[in-house]
């Protein structure tokens, strides 16, 4: 069974180009559900596991108090590592098939208003190098509405500041082409100078090419974004938790709410699905009902009509 697993792994990793951090997320997934089976598991075939063995996964998952949402991640992978077998030939029949997915309901994404969001890009001290560093990542983030892994995966050469476009690889090894604006062009040339600057202290000679660089001339990390991104956030009295995708649920949220239509905002995105894209149409219509009951006279509670006074019919005839 390990070995089927080393060989799917291989799969998604040189085949479907999936991410490092997908790749792992896959593994520690696939190891947990090798692990439910006990003592067992070293001796065990594909083929001896049938639907009801995949359920009692889900229910010790359920135990052990794993959200809906990570029984829903976890059941996916163990899906595609059986589909994977079945098309090889290794099983006869997908008995993951037959387990349904656990409801997960929807969620909605936290965004920033289009003032947060400006009180935010004015944090860096653009006075200083790294401050520089981080209003060019913010803008381009913002700007663009890619992903944190899909910013620190950027080079050089994806960049086109004079036509403004961004070249981007998503989810799959799949590339797509962003605009950003003038802001954002403008921020990437004041960082400019400073990456040169960044990229004098690697020593190690490893990834020359990295458009964002960390204080010792290295690729910056996806973690490391987050953190900054989560100290401005902070720093600007926004009391909320950050998720990493803030600033591209707010991307999306600031586009349809302009106008945008969701098929441009599915390709800007990198959504493989419409219906991924259409998460955000709640968050306009949320925003639109708060915006008109704010601003409509008659939007409010009927205001209570003052109570005639004993004789007012009398004062009128």
């Amino acid at each position: 069974m390990d070995e089927m697993v080393r060989k799917f792994l291989d799969y998604i990793r040189y085949e479907r180009n999936y991410s490092p951090h997908t790749l792992s997320g896959y593994r520690r997934d696939l190891d947990e559900f090798l692990a439910s089976l006990g003592s067992r598991s070293a001796d065990v075939s594909p083929g001896d596991i049938d639907h009801i063995t995949i359920r009692d996964f889900l229910a010790i998952l359920h135990v052990k108090g794993n959200s809906r949402s990570s029984v829903a991640r976890k059941l996916a992978a163990v899906r595609s590592f059986f589909r994977f077998l079945h098309r090889e030939g290794a099983i006869e029949r997908n008995p993951a098939r037959l387990v349904r997915t656990p409801k997960t309901g929807r969620r909605t994404p936290r965004f920033l208003s289009e003032g947060e969001v400006e009180t935010v890009l004015a944090l860096p001290d653009t006075s200083r190098d790294l401050g520089l560093r981080d209003a060019a990542m913010l803008e381009l983030l913002y700007a663009t509405g890619v992903r944190i892994a899909e910013l620190v995966g950027l080079n050089v050469e994806d960049c086109a500041l004079e036509h403004r476009l961004l070249k981007v690889r998503g989810k799959g090894g799949k590339e797509r082409l962003v605009p950003f604006g003038r802001t954002a062009r403008q921020a990437l040339e004041g960082y400019g100078p400073v990456r040169r600057r960044l990229l004098r202290r690697n020593r190690t000679g490893a990834t020359p090419g990295a458009l964002f660089l960390n204080v010792r001339g290295g690729r910056i990390t996806a973690r490391s974004v987050q953190r900054l991104l989560q100290r401005y956030v902070r720093r600007a009295a926004l009391a909320l938790d950050v998720h990493p995708h803030v600033f591209r649920h707010s991307f999306a949220t600031h586009l349809l709410n302009r106008g945008a239509d969701l098929r441009t905002i599915q390709e800007l995105l990198g959504h493989e699905s419409l219906s991924t894209t259409q998460k955000y149409t709640h968050l306009a219509l949320d925003d639109l009902l708060r915006t008109y009951r704010r601003a409509h006279p008659r939007a409010g509670p009927p205001k209570a009509r003052p109570r005639d006074k004993p004789g007012n019919d009398d004062e009128r005839s």
